[in-house]
């Protein structure tokens, strides 16, 4: 029996078409937040190169992206591709200089001025951009805090209840620790991470979820719109701002919560006897309501011993400057439904634990530093 090889995702040319009329109108938008409208829209298609995400070209007026790029589904990496190239056309076309180094002054400054990552390394557009913080000697390295939270939670595997409720404690109050000891410490870089798939629709579960993050782990975080360049579809995903450390932390969360909320739910099923979907939204929902209810008691212990969390202003500012127009909505919630009362009970239960593996959707991230 051999084993069948893993098909790569097509771009098909139909899927091309659409994606380069998505691409017309994220210029359009970006051109009036970023630019004031004073670019005009050049050509824009695809490229073949493997060496460049993309690339704006003076003589012909055009801006590709990568096709590799794209069939990675990563939008925000083409967001950040565009806003960069955009950057270029904007020296050449508006400020009229042609005579600098294509990543001269003219051009930092003008990224400098925007918000727009002016690096021109794959990695700076891609939401993994890492810089080492300069620590001062006898300063603890931040990734050595990420290491001893990999630790706690390790601990949280106990099998006893109130150990592993500990545990899982002793680590919240150690990145609290660390992020009021290193919020005024010079140099602290922030980026971003796009959290799980790109949807439709997104579920009161997933909202709750984005604000046990926002609340408790020392993200910013926002829901952005996609173009899901292999379905042909517009969509959301949940974008994280903070510091890399933090931002490892936070994608771990999530994950960890997504998969375990997924599990509670079958095992509800399983032990009431339930056969249809029908009340899974309104359980998801309860058991994030729950675990949040659980994270803002213990919140409250820690005010209590005087350590409070009141934001970090620099996290704010880089998503505003990512993000200069935001806007809040009201959903409706389940919360008065007898499978969200079910959910919350189970929530209420989780304890955070390292070393998750596997999800209905593919992999996990995994915090084991």
């Amino acid at each position: 029996m051999t084993r069948a090889k893993k098909v790569a995702p097509e771009l098909t040319l139909q899927l091309e078409a659409m994606a380069i009329r998505a691409m017309g109108g994220y210029y359009d938008d970006l051109n009036g937040t970023f630019f004031g409208g004073a670019l005009r829209r050049p050509v824009l298609g695809v490229s073949e190169t493997l060496n460049r995400l993309g690339q704006w070209t003076v003589e012909t007026r055009s801006l590709h992206i990568s096709r590799e790029l794209l069939i990675r589904g990563d939008w925000g990496a083409v967001v950040d591709t565009f806003k960069h190239e955009m950057a270029h056309q904007y020296v050449h076309e508006v400020l009229g200089i042609l005579d600098q180094s294509a990543h001269g002054p003219a051009f930092t400054r003008t990224c400098s001025e925007r918000g727009i990552d002016s690096r021109a390394t794959v990695e700076s557009r891609t939401g993994s951009a890492t810089t080492p913080a300069c620590n001062s000697p006898g300063d603890v390295h931040p990734n050595r805090a990420v290491e001893k939270v990999a630790k706690l939670l390790a601990l949280a595997e106990s099998a006893n209840e109130n150990e592993a409720r500990a545990a899982m404690n002793a680590a919240q109050r150690l990145m609290l620790r660390f992020n009021i000891d290193d919020i005024d410490k010079p140099e602290r870089r922030q980026s971003y991470r796009h959290l799980g798939r790109a949807t439709g629709r997104v579920s009161e579960s997933e909202r709750v979820l984005a604000q046990i993050l926002n609340e408790h782990f020392f993200v910013s975080t926002i829901w952005v719109s996609v173009w899901r360049v292999l379905e042909g579809k517009r969509g959301s995903v949940l974008e994280a701002c903070g510091t890399t450390e933090n931002l490892e932390l936070a994608e771990y969360v999530h994950d960890f919560l997504t998969r375990t909320a997924g599990r509670l739910w079958t095992e509800h099923k399983q032990a009431n006897g339930i056969q249809r979907d029908r009340d899974r939204r309104a359980f998801l929902a309860g058991v994030m309501a729950g675990f949040r209810r659980t994270l803002r008691s213990q919140a409250k212990v820690h005010s209590e011993q005087g350590m409070v969390w009141m934001g970090d202003p620099e996290v704010a500012a880089f998503l505003k400057r990512r993000h200069p127009y935001t806007r809040t909505t009201r959903h409706k919630s389940s919360s008065r439904s007898d499978a969200h009362a079910d959910g919350c009970a189970a929530g209420s239960k989780i304890v955070l634990r390292r070393g998750v593996k596997g999800t209905s959707s593919g992999g996990v991230k995994q915090l084991t530093r």
